[in-house]
């Protein structure tokens, strides 16, 4: 069911040096700072060969990424994202097999501008789990 994976998000509590440390110390490519009000969060994207890094940032203070740093202060991994090609499917296999879907099981519209769902971390070994629609 899961295709690629898409990226693999890290919360961080400095946006501007997380960036610039990808950027000149590692010389990866960086994206410009985009916010995403949906999901209480400002994204960096860093564009590998074979997959994407996104850096979290919080975005307002009922922001999920803020309790995340609150618990992991020097940031640390968020996230997993996979993607996949029909998301209501996708959700809906997943759900009859046990899985739960974060919030109210509706895709919402993600930072690449299409529909994506988390899944519960406690189904998946501890990870939280994204899901993105892709094609």
């Amino acid at each position: 069911m899961i295709g690629r994976l898409n990226h693999v998000a890290i919360a961080v509590p400095d946006l501007e040096a997380a960036s610039e440390q990808y950027r000149n110390t590692l010389g990866a490519k960086v994206g410009e700072p985009q916010d995403e009000p949906d999901h209480g969060v400002t994204v960096v994207f860093i564009e590998l060969p074979n997959t994407k890094v996104e850096l979290l940032y919080p975005l307002g203070e009922k922001s999920p990424i803020a309790g995340f740093l609150e618990k992991n202060p020097a940031g640390g991994i968020h996230h997993m994202c996979y993607e996949v090609e029909d998301i209501l499917a996708a959700r809906d296999k997943l759900t009859e097999q046990g899985a739960r879907v974060l919030g109210n099981g509706e895709p919402k519209i993600g930072a690449h501008k299409n529909p994506v769902l988390f899944l519960h971390p406690k189904d998946f070994n501890g990870c939280l789990i994204e899901l993105e629609q892709v094609g």
